[in-house]
């Protein structure tokens, strides 16, 4: 029998979300982030993608340095530079300023 079986890729994972998701939807995975790139229905299996290189929403009030580590706030549904060091979601691939609505950001899954 063989110790390992593999099942998936990797740079997308099944989930089920308990509501309906649409596409762009971030889903907080606890230490990493997963994001649909196509609408899923409440309680049924899709698939969220947790590699890449994403333009996220982010506060107007804070700027993002190149290289600097992003991380996830759940409650504003925002990405931040400043969070817990398990929480890190990725790193900062092209500096934000204040104003700019999101920052790009690539997805380093398990990256504490």
């Amino acid at each position: 029998m063989a110790i390992a079986t593999m099942v998936q890729e990797g740079d997308a994972i099944d989930y089920t979300p308990v509501a309906d998701m649409l596409a762009g939807d971030v889903v907080d995975c606890g230490t990493f982030i997963g994001v649909a790139l196509v609408p899923i229905p409440a309680n049924v299996q899709g698939a969220i993608t947790i590699e890449g290189v994403f333009d996220i929403a982010k506060s107007t009030s804070v700027a993002v340095g190149f290289g600097v580590s992003v991380f996830w706030d759940n409650t504003l549904k925002l990405a931040t530079p400043t969070g817990p060091a398990d929480a890190s979601i990725g790193k900062c691939i092209k500096a934000a300023l204040a104003a700019d609505a999101v920052v790009r950001v690539k997805l380093i899954p398990g990256m504490a």
